[in-house]
């Protein structure tokens, strides 16, 4: 019983439900970014570079030559997918410009505004009469 009591404060904290919407959230970004870049990106650089399919770009390290990396992976042949990998470092960094951006604008709002730079109040007329006081004591 201790254990499910123990469990229940864990995950009552504000800081692991904010770790579990922040997880669920780049998830479905990650998706988002992922359908981007093969989707949105890649096509157009691909029509740039005469028709490339970066998804279909790869090496098959058994020497042999195959059409598709589909035919390779169906003939069961060690390929290395360098076109995916392609696709993954631009999916990071458009992950780590959101990232970054979100940072940048979460600090700015976290700065506390600087304060206003207002006058001096006026001295209250206890304070003039004690200036006034002070300076004849001098005289």
């Amino acid at each position: 019983m201790k254990v499910a009591q123990e469990f229940r404060e864990f995950i009552s904290r504000g800081n692991v439900i904010d770790l579990a919407v922040g997880v669920i959230i780049g998830a479905a970004f990650g998706k988002i970014v992922n359908s981007l870049v093969s989707d949105v990106i890649m096509p157009p650089i691909g029509a740039v570079l005469k028709g490339v399919n970066f998804s279909n770009l790869f090496v098959a390290i058994d020497g042999k030559t195959y059409e598709t990396l589909a035919k390779a992976k169906e003939a069961g042949a060690p390929v290395i997918t360098y076109g995916l990998f392609i696709n993954q470092v631009i999916e990071f960094f458009i992950i780590a410009a959101c990232v970054f951006a979100l940072v940048k604008i979460v600090n700015q709002i976290k700065r506390a505004p600087a304060p206003a730079t207002a006058e001096p109040p006026a001295p209250t007329r206890t304070e003039v009469l004690l200036e006034e006081i002070r300076d004849a004591l001098k005289k």
